[in-house]
């Protein structure tokens, strides 16, 4: 067979038209699977020297020629052919150009089916583990920053209206609680990645005595794929993952949406460094938050492909469809888009420059301490709700006096509730009304510091 004779060309007597040839091609974009697709076979080569399919000479020729051509790809000095298709049959035809006709043997008992389903779970499994690192490396810079910033007074929103005081640390915090979740699904989602489907074949598995918990220990899988039909044509895991990365590219996009709120002169609570920034062609003044933007939009993309997966695989019966080559550009594109959006947030979240004062006037001019006030009330007797009516009137007041609540007068206070005592200015001011906050997920500095010594101690746990 020449290098570029199909393997499958046997059943054929015309060749494949050149454009269905380009059109049904995919290794322009699988050969980024090479590494992977050595890797396993150089356990399923291993595999047979022991169930002795093949002898131990041709096992070591085989392996040298695999080791050779992955040192050739990392050259950029393999030549890739369109007419051989995709990854496999390009590395399996330079293999026996190599070594000869031992080369050929390399695929007994084996199917690109079953080949090309483990190398993307090969690939994906080294990709969660990078993606999982990087996350932890946001999370670490935000707990530094939020350990900075324990003590800064920020408006908390709801509604976008400014609603209770917070601590700018513990609102970091909230991000670091939506990574650590995003963490946990991609361990689990690793979990169900970390299965062999190599030793299925076509479809219904091989007449060879394959020793398949072996090339699955080799390739450090948890173990076989437990049904042939199923191993060859389950897309779950990569939709799975998807689905996971939809979820960090939309708690990311959040994040984003907020530092574009944040930078703008209307709000004026953050400054972004220069360096995650452009300026306009137009407009001179500018300094726009690319980053943030761009990573907002990009969650976009990869909701569509979580949903082009899922399109891709409703409609397919048992076992493998040439559908299934549909699979690897969204699943790539997803790793990529995720992958540099969270490097992209881990390079600038330590260098992020909150505007202090800037976020403490903005948290006094929205009545943020009415709720410590209905406290207050409840806590001298008065029925929530009839708190809740003086409250309103006092915020009432202060909107047609110009005057935020803490710059009442005692009297005027009074004249709303008897109760009402001159202690209750200790709950009125910013400080207090976050202090008063001290339980376990409240927004006291106390609690922030000490969720921040808890997060650490976790993640150190962890490694």
């Amino acid at each position: 067979m020449s290098s570029e004779q199909k393997p499958w060309a046997g059943r054929f007597t015309e060749a494949t038209d050149k454009f269905v040839e380009a059109f049904t091609a995919s290794v322009n974009f699988d050969k980024r699977l090479a590494r992977h697709d050595i890797q396993g076979s150089r356990a399923h080569a291993a595999m047979l020297a022991k169930i002795g399919v093949l002898t131990g000479a041709e096992r070591d020729s085989i392996i040298h020629g695999l080791d050779e051509i992955c040192a050739e790809i990392e050259r950029g000095e393999f030549e890739w052919s369109v007419q051989l298709e995709d990854v496999h049959m390009n590395i399996e035809a330079r293999l026996t150009q190599r070594i000869g006709e031992v080369g050929k043997k390399l695929h007994t008992g084996r199917s690109r089916n079953d080949q090309v389903a483990t190398d993307i779970r090969l690939y994906l499994r080294e990709e969660l583990d990078r993606i999982r690192l990087l996350i932890r490396h946001l999370q670490e810079a935000l707990l530094d920053l939020a350990e900075q910033e324990a003590d800064t007074i920020m408006p908390g929103f709801t509604h976008l209206q400014v609603a209770q005081p917070v601590s700018f640390g513990h609102h970091l915090l909230a991000w670091f609680e939506m990574l650590e979740r995003d963490h946990d699904r991609l361990r689990d989602c690793r979990r169900r990645v970390n299965v062999m489907p190599l030793g299925a074949a076509a479809l219904a598995g091989t007449t060879f005595p394959l020793d398949r918990p072996y090339t699955a220990s080799l390739l450090g899988f948890d173990r076989p794929a437990a049904n042939s039909l199923d191993a060859v044509s389950d897309r779950d895991f990569a939709i799975e993952f998807t689905a996971c990365a939809s979820l960090i590219m939309m708690h990311l996009s959040r994040f984003s949406e907020e530092l574009v709120l944040w930078t703008s002169a209307q709000f004026g609570f953050i400054d972004l460094p220069d360096a995650f920034c452009t300026g306009s062609s137009i407009m001179p003044q500018k300094k726009n938050p690319d980053v943030p933007e761009l990573v907002r939009g990009k969650s976009g993309r990869v909701f569509g492909h979580l949903v082009g997966l899922l399109t891709l695989m409703k409609g397919q019966p048992l076992a493998y469809n040439k559908d299934n080559q549909e699979d690897k550009e969204p699943l790539f594109d997803t790793i990529d888009t995720v992958r540099d959006s969270l490097r992209a947030f881990a390079d600038m979240v330590p260098h992020l420059q909150p505007n202090r004062d800037t976020m403490r006037r903005a948290a006094l001019q929205g009545y943020a301490t009415a709720t410590d006030l209905a406290d207050y009330l409840v806590r001298k007797g008065i029925p929530f709700r009839d708190a809740h009516e003086v409250v309103g009137k006092a915020v009432r007041l202060g909107i047609d006096t110009g005057r935020d609540l803490a710059e009442l007068s005692l009297d005027e206070l009074r004249a709303l509730s008897k109760t009402i005592e001159q202690d209750v200015f200790e709950v009125l001011t910013l400080e207090g009304s976050l202090k008063a906050r001290n339980h376990l997920g409240g927004t006291a500095p106390e609690q922030v510091r000490r969720a921040i010594t808890t997060a650490r101690a976790a993640l150190s746990e962890a490694r």
